[in-house]
Protein backbone atom coordinates (compact mmCIF):
# COMPACT_ATOMS: atom_id res chain seq x y z
CA UNK A 1 0.00 0.00 0.00
CA UNK A 2 1.29 3.39 -0.80
CA UNK A 3 0.17 7.37 -1.19
CA UNK A 4 -0.16 9.48 -3.90
CA UNK A 5 -0.91 12.38 -4.87
CA UNK A 6 -3.36 13.50 -7.35
CA UNK A 7 -0.85 14.34 -10.07
CA UNK A 8 0.07 10.86 -9.35
CA UNK A 9 3.89 11.12 -7.52
CA UNK A 10 4.44 8.72 -5.07
CA UNK A 11 5.20 10.40 -1.92
CA UNK A 12 7.79 8.24 0.29
CA UNK A 13 9.66 10.68 2.49
CA UNK A 14 8.52 12.35 5.72
CA UNK A 15 10.37 15.18 6.97
CA UNK A 16 9.14 15.66 10.63
CA UNK A 17 10.57 18.65 12.68
CA UNK A 18 11.08 17.67 16.48
CA UNK A 19 11.02 20.55 17.73
CA UNK A 20 10.54 24.89 17.18
CA UNK A 21 13.91 25.25 19.28
CA UNK A 22 17.38 25.93 17.92
CA UNK A 23 20.48 26.79 19.26
CA UNK A 24 21.86 29.03 16.60
CA UNK A 25 19.96 32.26 14.82
CA UNK A 26 20.88 31.91 11.09
CA UNK A 27 20.31 35.15 8.95
CA UNK A 28 18.06 33.69 6.28
CA UNK A 29 16.12 31.50 8.97
CA UNK A 30 15.37 33.11 11.86
CA UNK A 31 13.97 36.68 12.66
CA UNK A 32 16.55 38.76 14.39
CA UNK A 33 13.93 39.96 16.62
CA UNK A 34 12.93 37.65 19.52
CA UNK A 35 10.34 34.89 18.52
CA UNK A 36 7.93 33.28 20.98
CA UNK A 37 8.83 29.80 21.45
CA UNK A 38 5.65 26.91 21.52
CA UNK A 39 4.67 25.63 24.75
CA UNK A 40 6.77 22.07 25.56
CA UNK A 41 3.45 20.51 26.07
CA UNK A 42 1.74 21.51 22.59
CA UNK A 43 5.06 19.46 21.08
CA UNK A 44 5.04 16.40 19.19
CA UNK A 45 5.93 13.44 21.82
CA UNK A 46 8.53 10.67 21.00
CA UNK A 47 5.45 8.01 21.15
CA UNK A 48 3.28 10.54 18.85
CA UNK A 49 6.35 10.52 16.31
CA UNK A 50 6.93 6.82 16.44
CA UNK A 51 2.98 6.32 15.57
CA UNK A 52 3.56 9.20 12.71
CA UNK A 53 6.19 7.19 11.78
CA UNK A 54 4.84 3.46 12.05
CA UNK A 55 1.94 4.46 9.65
CA UNK A 56 3.80 6.68 7.14
CA UNK A 57 6.32 3.64 6.46
CA UNK A 58 2.47 1.27 6.14
CA UNK A 59 1.38 3.57 3.66
CA UNK A 60 4.60 3.04 1.63
CA UNK A 61 7.30 6.08 3.08
CA UNK A 62 10.69 4.74 3.19
CA UNK A 63 12.38 7.83 3.73
CA UNK A 64 12.40 9.67 7.25
CA UNK A 65 14.36 13.00 8.02
CA UNK A 66 14.24 14.17 11.57
CA UNK A 67 14.31 18.38 11.16
CA UNK A 68 14.11 20.91 13.73
CA UNK A 69 14.26 24.03 14.39
CA UNK A 70 17.85 21.95 15.40
CA UNK A 71 17.01 18.40 16.48
CA UNK A 72 19.93 17.77 18.74
CA UNK A 73 18.16 20.03 21.15
CA UNK A 74 15.56 17.98 22.23
CA UNK A 75 16.58 15.96 25.30
CA UNK A 76 17.42 12.88 24.53
CA UNK A 77 17.07 12.58 20.96
CA UNK A 78 18.64 9.50 20.82
CA UNK A 79 15.78 7.60 22.11
CA UNK A 80 13.28 8.61 19.11
CA UNK A 81 16.12 7.87 16.91
CA UNK A 82 15.94 4.47 18.95
CA UNK A 83 12.28 3.64 18.82
CA UNK A 84 12.26 5.02 15.08
CA UNK A 85 14.97 2.41 13.98
CA UNK A 86 13.05 -0.52 15.43
CA UNK A 87 10.32 0.10 12.77
CA UNK A 88 10.34 -2.76 10.42
CA UNK A 89 10.41 -0.78 6.62
CA UNK A 90 12.15 2.13 7.09
CA UNK A 91 14.84 2.41 4.08
CA UNK A 92 16.57 5.64 5.29
CA UNK A 93 16.33 7.34 8.82
CA UNK A 94 18.32 10.52 8.49
CA UNK A 95 18.78 13.89 10.20
CA UNK A 96 19.54 17.58 9.29
CA UNK A 97 21.48 19.46 11.99
CA UNK A 98 23.89 22.09 12.57
CA UNK A 99 26.14 20.40 14.28
CA UNK A 100 26.86 22.45 17.06
CA UNK A 101 26.24 19.42 19.31
CA UNK A 102 27.30 17.10 17.22
CA UNK A 103 30.25 16.11 18.95
CA UNK A 104 28.99 14.82 21.79
CA UNK A 105 26.07 13.17 20.22
CA UNK A 106 27.16 11.61 17.09
CA UNK A 107 28.13 8.18 18.40
CA UNK A 108 25.00 7.62 20.95
CA UNK A 109 22.70 8.91 17.63
CA UNK A 110 24.60 5.84 15.56
CA UNK A 111 24.48 3.52 18.21
CA UNK A 112 20.69 4.06 18.13
CA UNK A 113 20.37 3.78 14.35
CA UNK A 114 20.44 6.29 12.75
CA UNK A 115 21.53 6.29 8.72
CA UNK A 116 22.86 9.23 7.91
CA UNK A 117 23.41 13.04 8.94
CA UNK A 118 22.91 16.42 6.77
CA UNK A 119 25.10 19.00 8.51
CA UNK A 120 24.67 22.67 7.53
CA UNK A 121 27.94 25.02 7.15
CA UNK A 122 27.49 27.94 5.00
CA UNK A 123 31.21 29.18 5.86
CA UNK A 124 34.30 27.84 7.19
CA UNK A 125 35.72 31.23 8.32
CA UNK A 126 35.06 31.85 11.90
CA UNK A 127 34.13 35.79 11.57
CA UNK A 128 31.69 35.07 8.74
CA UNK A 129 30.21 31.33 10.35
CA UNK A 130 29.66 33.53 13.36
CA UNK A 131 28.02 37.00 11.67
CA UNK A 132 25.95 34.05 9.27
CA UNK A 133 24.37 32.63 12.49
CA UNK A 134 24.45 35.25 14.75
CA UNK A 135 27.19 34.16 17.06
CA UNK A 136 28.07 30.51 16.08
CA UNK A 137 31.16 28.90 16.60
CA UNK A 138 32.18 26.73 13.45
CA UNK A 139 34.72 24.95 15.14
CA UNK A 140 32.37 23.16 17.21
CA UNK A 141 30.27 22.07 13.76
CA UNK A 142 33.89 20.85 12.52
CA UNK A 143 34.66 18.79 15.43
CA UNK A 144 30.65 17.35 15.68
CA UNK A 145 31.78 16.22 11.67
CA UNK A 146 34.83 14.70 13.08
CA UNK A 147 33.22 12.99 15.97
CA UNK A 148 30.63 12.05 13.09
CA UNK A 149 32.91 10.49 10.46
CA UNK A 150 34.38 8.32 13.71
CA UNK A 151 31.30 7.98 14.63
CA UNK A 152 30.88 5.22 11.67
CA UNK A 153 28.76 7.77 9.81
CA UNK A 154 29.76 7.04 6.25
CA UNK A 155 27.58 9.43 4.19
CA UNK A 156 27.72 12.97 5.93
CA UNK A 157 26.31 15.50 3.63
CA UNK A 158 26.65 19.50 3.85
CA UNK A 159 23.93 21.56 3.43
CA UNK A 160 25.02 25.31 2.24
CA UNK A 161 22.84 27.81 2.04
CA UNK A 162 24.48 30.50 -0.66
CA UNK A 163 22.43 33.96 -1.80
CA UNK A 164 22.71 33.67 -5.65
CA UNK A 165 25.69 31.33 -6.47
CA UNK A 166 28.55 28.36 -5.43
CA UNK A 167 30.50 30.82 -7.21
CA UNK A 168 30.17 32.89 -3.76
CA UNK A 169 33.33 33.45 -1.70
CA UNK A 170 31.85 31.27 1.30
CA UNK A 171 30.43 28.59 -0.67
CA UNK A 172 34.10 28.12 -2.73
CA UNK A 173 35.40 27.20 0.94
CA UNK A 174 32.78 25.04 2.22
CA UNK A 175 33.12 23.19 -1.32
CA UNK A 176 37.13 23.11 -0.89
CA UNK A 177 36.72 22.33 2.74
CA UNK A 178 33.87 19.08 1.46
CA UNK A 179 36.44 18.02 -1.28
CA UNK A 180 39.07 17.95 0.84
CA UNK A 181 37.20 15.44 3.93
CA UNK A 182 35.20 13.43 1.32
CA UNK A 183 31.62 15.12 2.31
CA UNK A 184 29.35 15.60 -0.58
CA UNK A 185 28.47 19.00 -0.59
CA UNK A 186 25.04 20.58 -1.60
CA UNK A 187 23.95 24.46 -2.72
CA UNK A 188 21.11 26.18 -1.51
CA UNK A 189 19.93 29.16 -2.58
CA UNK A 190 18.11 31.06 -0.13
CA UNK A 191 14.42 30.85 -0.21
CA UNK A 192 11.36 33.44 0.51
CA UNK A 193 8.07 31.44 1.58
CA UNK A 194 6.12 34.68 1.36
CA UNK A 195 7.04 35.28 -1.93
CA UNK A 196 7.24 32.04 -3.44
CA UNK A 197 10.77 31.83 -3.99
CA UNK A 198 12.74 28.97 -4.59
CA UNK A 199 14.73 27.12 -6.59
CA UNK A 200 16.72 23.50 -7.09
CA UNK A 201 19.02 22.58 -4.87
CA UNK A 202 22.43 22.11 -6.95
CA UNK A 203 23.77 19.06 -5.96
CA UNK A 204 20.52 17.06 -4.46
CA UNK A 205 16.85 16.47 -5.18
CA UNK A 206 15.13 19.51 -3.24
CA UNK A 207 13.13 21.99 -5.27
CA UNK A 208 12.35 19.95 -7.66
CA UNK A 209 8.57 19.82 -7.78
CA UNK A 210 8.25 17.66 -10.43
CA UNK A 211 9.88 14.88 -8.35
CA UNK A 212 8.62 15.77 -5.29
CA UNK A 213 7.98 13.03 -3.06
CA UNK A 214 7.46 14.51 0.50
CA UNK A 215 5.30 15.32 3.57
CA UNK A 216 6.36 17.70 6.16
CA UNK A 217 4.86 17.83 9.59
CA UNK A 218 5.35 20.22 11.81
CA UNK A 219 6.38 19.78 15.66
CA UNK A 220 2.79 20.06 16.80
CA UNK A 221 1.67 17.82 14.56
CA UNK A 222 0.65 19.34 11.67
CA UNK A 223 0.86 17.92 8.18
CA UNK A 224 1.67 20.16 5.23
CA UNK A 225 1.57 18.89 1.68
CA UNK A 226 4.43 21.77 0.80
CA UNK A 227 6.90 24.68 2.49
CA UNK A 228 4.74 26.74 -0.16
CA UNK A 229 1.77 25.60 1.04
CA UNK A 230 -0.65 27.41 4.15
CA UNK A 231 -2.89 24.13 3.93
CA UNK A 232 -2.24 22.32 7.06
CA UNK A 233 -4.10 18.59 8.68
CA UNK A 234 -3.84 17.92 12.17
CA UNK A 235 -2.72 14.49 13.31
CA UNK A 236 -3.91 14.64 16.59
CA UNK A 237 -7.89 16.21 15.64
CA UNK A 238 -8.05 14.08 12.23
CA UNK A 239 -5.72 11.11 13.03
CA UNK A 240 -2.59 9.72 11.80
CA UNK A 241 -3.30 8.26 8.26
CA UNK A 242 -6.69 10.64 7.58
CA UNK A 243 -3.91 13.74 8.09
CA UNK A 244 -1.51 12.24 5.86
CA UNK A 245 -4.19 11.15 3.24
CA UNK A 246 -5.34 14.70 3.55
CA UNK A 247 -2.17 16.54 2.83
CA UNK A 248 -1.18 14.04 -0.20
CA UNK A 249 -4.71 14.86 -1.96
CA UNK A 250 -3.36 18.87 -1.50
CA UNK A 251 -0.09 18.38 -2.27
CA UNK A 252 -0.05 21.28 -5.01
CA UNK A 253 1.55 20.64 -8.39
CA UNK A 254 4.27 23.65 -7.56
CA UNK A 255 4.85 25.78 -4.47
CA UNK A 256 3.40 28.78 -4.48
CA UNK A 257 3.32 31.41 -1.37
CA UNK A 258 2.70 30.72 2.21
CA UNK A 259 3.46 31.75 5.73
CA UNK A 260 5.56 29.15 6.54
CA UNK A 261 8.47 29.90 8.88
CA UNK A 262 11.96 27.39 8.24
CA UNK A 263 12.93 27.06 11.62
CA UNK A 264 9.50 25.44 12.21
CA UNK A 265 9.22 23.14 9.39
CA UNK A 266 13.13 22.41 8.89
CA UNK A 267 13.46 24.59 5.48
Amino acid sequence: MWIADSFDRRLTYLRVSVTDRCNLRCTYCVPAENRPLLPRSEILSFEEIRDLVGVAVGLGMTKIRLTGGEPLTRRDIATLVRMLAAIDGIGDLAMTTNGILLAELAGPLRAAGLHRLNVSLDSVAPDRYRQLTRGGDVAQVLRGLAAARGAGFARIKLNCVVRKSPLEEDAQGVARFGSEQGFEVRFIREMNTREGRFSRVIGGDGGDCRRCDRLRVSSVGLVYPCLFSNQAFSLRTLGIEPALRAAAAAKPESGHRSENEFYALGG
